[in-house]
């Protein structure tokens, strides 16, 4: 669980400067999920995965209205589960 939370700050971090160096605000990246080389993560209400390594961000989720949340990775990486209203 340790290596987990090292990887987790890593990724965000990554992100927070990401987003500094290209002169925008920091964004809240929330609830994320890693299974493999696979992210998951929430952003302005839409799931969103990413390769653990870096990369451009692809949006999986652009419901009109309402949140998903709580995205879960499956552990073959092909499903991503999540609750939404």
């Amino acid at each position: 669980m340790g290596r987990f939370k090292v990887f987790l700050l890593l990724f965000l971090l990554m992100a927070f400067l990401a987003a500094a160096a290209n002169g925008e605000e920091a964004r809240l990246l929330r609830y994320p999920s890693i299974m493999g080389d696979k992210v998951a993560f929430v952003y302005a209400g839409d799931i969103w995965t990413v390769s653990a390594k870096g990369g451009q961000a692809r949006r999986v989720t652009s419901f009109p209205e309402g949140l998903e949340i709580f995205p879960k990775i499956s552990p073959d990486g092909k499903w991503i589960a999540f609750s939404g209203e």
